[in-house]
């Protein structure tokens, strides 16, 4: 099947575009994602399970360089593979407006964190991610390579990254704690 020929994304974006400006409130989505109880006295190891697939698992292990034996994708794994399913979703979804067809579209998603401050080995250093690196490769097809497409199709895709523009942005996450 040709996506471009078809042309799936406008066909069904079209749809959703009148239904959100007549109704708003409608565009407001939820993921969810909860860990499954597993064994507490392991904290290196458990499994996530996102809500909208439903008894499908994801084992996680915690990286060596904060005590664990990274032995299977850890939670920056999870997170800079969240940022290249969702930039790759996004750049063929703007290609088809764009009348663009890609080929050997590749998303590669790398992160970088000084854990001394995770492990409160020395307070000045902030906890998280200091740099992101996202490398985008592909080759257009047909449909305009030349670099003024080529930059409307990256500005665009990046500004409609659902996942990028909260890392970029951030986002307000607050807390529940139910412990006794």
């Amino acid at each position: 099947m040709n996506m471009l020929s078809e042309r799936v994304v406008p066909t069904r974006q079209r749809i959703l575009h009148q239904q959100y400006r007549q109704a708003p409130d409608e565009a407001w989505i939820r993921d969810h994602a909860r860990t499954v109880s597993g064994d507490t006295s392991d904290p290196f190891h458990g499994e996530v399970e996102p809500a909208n697939n439903a008894g499908h698992c994801w084992a996680y292990g915690i990286h060596r360089a904060v005590g664990g034996d990274h032995d299977a994708p850890n939670p920056g794994d999870l997170l800079t593979s969240a940022l290249a399913a969702c930039l790759h979703s996004t750049i063929g979804m703007v290609s088809q407006w764009l009348e663009m067809e890609l080929a050997d579209l590749a998303v590669d998603v790398s992160a970088e964190a000084d854990v001394r401050g995770s492990l409160r080995v020395d307070a000045s250093v902030p906890v998280g991610f200091q740099r992101m690196h996202v490398s985008v490769t592909g080759r257009v097809v047909s449909g305009g390579n030349d670099a003024a497409s080529l930059k409307t199709l990256a500005g665009s895709a990046e500004a409609c990254c659902v996942v990028m523009q909260t890392l970029k942005r951030g986002t307000d996450v607050r807390s529940e704690w139910h412990l006794s």
